[in-house]
Parts: structure tokens; C-alpha cells; sequence
């Protein structure tokens, strides 16, 4: 069978290839064999993989996966065959989640509801797992805090802003173009009142429109309790990329007395005026890295409770993911190729 890997090219470069693969015929005592039928294409992020000693020379791709139980091991006690399933891979996967079959540990999947689609509870996964990372585990959201997502219309971005609206969070959200912007403003939860999800949308896209003057006047001049970034600016770049981005000074600036800021920036660096303004604003930093979750067998029950809630709000209608139109393996490397590019901000295979 076939399956999707990278590897790093001259110029460090990566190249995404198909090739043949095979899965091994023992099943371990708590492995689950999975017929896969959908999974979702995010970035490799290969840095994070040299940093944790798991080169190889091809990393597999595609580890967001739905599929359907083929055989459990003798330990197993979660699931059974037939079982609808949906789960992530771990970074030290030895195959791609593309593969039509494929061996994970039980503790890496949850129940898929019936009414939930192959490629929706595929590509919402990892989103939601982020999202519950970064507002419960790192930022302690509650009723009546208000939140900044910078890049609200990315797949991420609008599963938080779900989340913190379910929550009774006020969310502020920023758009990189027209089209995002009136994406979120026309953004409503499926049950109950019809009210914006997103009570200002702030249109960074837009030479004329100032983040900070737009947050605090917003707040009152109070400054929002969380930010959620998507990368910040930490020097001078092209102008082009400024408006997308925030400079650090920015998000600074945007907390309010106790605020927290939740950033995606692995290389952040502060300086001491920064450390300054922040102590004194009694705020703090995370860093999000929902791949920690695997990290420590302690935390491997609220990893599972994070991944049967975000299926659960899948089921309801609380949360509707953003996935691009589902692809089949033919196309997986072209789609793949865009999105490590940020040509494509996410796209699931949906196997036949």
C-alpha cells in the first residue's frame, strides 16, 4: 500500500513524495489496526522533529486520521472491530497516517460519532486539541474574559473562537484579507441565539486599520484577557508581511492587567523593556505546543477526555470546522505541497 513522506532537500527544502509501505503483521497488546478513511493534511513541522532526536530519512506525513476498527490487540479495552474511530498519530509514527491501513496505540483514538463526517472529524482533530491547549490547559479562560485570535478564518483560529463562545468568552479576532473578514463576520453559532460569534473583526488586511487602537477601543482601554497568536514579528521585515503579522510590541501592548498571551512563536525572544512592561501588567507567556500531550503517560487521561470532547462538539454543531474541499491519493502531494507552503491552510484526503 502507499503512503505520503517528506524529506529535506538541498536548501533544507522539503520534498513530499508517495511510496510504498508496509505495516507490520503483529499487532502490539494495546495497538488498534485501523482501516483508515479520511485523513488531514496540516504542516510538517520538522524543525520539532530534530529538536526531539526523530530524524529519519523520510518522515512519515498525515497523522490526523478517521477510520474504521479492522483488529485490537489482547490488551485493548477501549474499542472493538467495526468501531468508528478518529485519533492522531504520534510524532514517532513509523507510517503515514495516508496508509490504508495502519497500526496506533489505543490510547491515541476516541469513538467517532456516527453523524460526524470522515473528513470533518479528521481535519477538526488537532485543531480542537490545539484550541483546548491553548484556552483551558494555558490560559484558564473563563465567563466574562474577553480574547484576541490573531488569523481568526485559519482552522485553528475559528475552532477557538468556537470554543471561547461556548465558553461565554468575548472574542475579538483579526482577518489577513476581505474574504476572512467576511467569513467571521457572518460567523454564527448553529443552536440558540443568532448572535455573532466574533463581536469585532478587526481587518489587519487593511493599511488603514491600527490592532492596538482597535483592541483597547474595544475594551474600553482595558486590554483583553488572552491572545492567541499565529507567529509574531520580532524584527523588520517586508512591508507586505507586516500587515499579516503583529510586531511583539503589539500583543504587549493589547493584554490587560493579568492578561495572557498564547504564542506559536517557538524562537520568541524578549527584551528586558518587554519583561518590563509585562511584569508590571502582572501578564504572562505560554507556548503552544499541543504535541506535549504525548510527552507524559500522567496527562494521557485529559489527552483523551480533550480528543471525546471535540468529537462530541463535532456531533452537535458546536464546532464546524474549516476544511478545504477533501481530496483523493492522486492529489495528496500537490495538496501537500501547499499547504507546507501556507498556500493552503488545510485540505483532508478522504479515501474511496
Amino acid at each position: 500500500m502507499k503512503g505520503l513522506y517528506c524529506k529535506l532537500s538541498e536548501g533544507e527544502e522539503v520534498k513530499f513524495f508517495i511510496q510504498e509501505t508496509s505495516v507490520p503483521s503483529a499487532i502490539g497488546n494495546h495497538q488498534v489496526k485501523v482501516q483508515v478513511k479520511s485523513c488531514a493534511l496540516s504542516p510538517v513541522d520538522v524543525k520539532l522533529c530534530e529538536d526531539l532526536k526523530l530524524q529519519r530519512e523520510h518522515i512519515p506525513v498525515g497523522r490526523e486520521i478517521a477510520g474504521v476498527v479492522l483488529q485490537v490487540g489482547p490488551n485493548v479495552t477501549f474499542f472493538q472491530p467495526d468501531d468508528e474511530v478518529v485519533g492522531i498519530l504520534p510524532l514517532d509514527a513509523e507510517v503515514s497516517g495516508l496508509c490504508d491501513v495502519i497500526l496506533i496505540d489505543e490510547y491515541n483514538l476516541v469513538q467517532k460519532p456516527e453523524k460526524v463526517s470522515w473528513f470533518e472529524a479528521a481535519g477538526a482533530i488537532k485543531d480542537g486539541l490545539r484550541a483546548y491547549t491553548a484556552l483551558h490547559t494555558l490560559s484558564r479562560m473563563a465567563v466574562g474574559h474577553t480574547l484576541l485570535v490573531l488569523d481568526g478564518a485559519s482552522p485553528f483560529g475559528l475552532i477557538a473562537i468556537q470554543l471561547a463562545h461556548y465558553h461565554g468568552v468575548k472574542v475579538l479576532a483579526t482577518a489577513v484579507s476581505q474574504e476572512d473578514q467576511k467569513l467571521l463576520e457572518q460567523l454564527r453559532p448553529s443552536v440558540g441565539v443568532p448572535e455573532p460569534l466574533v463581536a469585532k473583526v478587526i481587518g489587519v488586511w487593511d493599511s488603514k486599520v491600527d490592532l492596538v487602537d482597535s483592541c483597547l477601543e474595544e475594551t474600553g482601554g482595558l486590554g483583553v484577557d488572552i491572545v492567541i497568536d499565529n507567529r509574531v514579528l520580532l524584527y523588520e521585515e517586508e512591508p507586505e508581511v507586516k500587515m499579516h503579522l503583529p510586531h511583539k510590541h503589539d500583543i504587549i501592548s493589547i493584554l490587560g492587567v493579568g492578561g495572557h498571551w498564547v504564542t506559536a512563536e517557538d524562537n520568541l525572544q524578549l527584551d528586558p523593556p518587554d519583561s518590563r512592561n509585562l511584569f508590571l501588567k502582572a501578564a504572562s507567556v505560554s507556548f503552544l505546543n499541543e504535541e506535549v500531550w504525548d510527552a507524559s503517560r500522567v496527562r494521557q487521561g485529559r489527552y483523551i477526555h480533550i480528543m471525546k470532547d471535540v468529537v462530541e462538539k463535532l456531533s452537535t454543531g458546536t464546532f464546524r470546522p474549516l476544511v478545504e474541499n477533501p481530496v483523493p491519493l492522486y492529489e495528496a502531494t500537490v495538496s501537500m505541497e501547499m499547504v507546507q507552503r501556507r498556500q493552503l491552510r488545510k485540505r483532508a484526503v478522504v479515501k474511496l
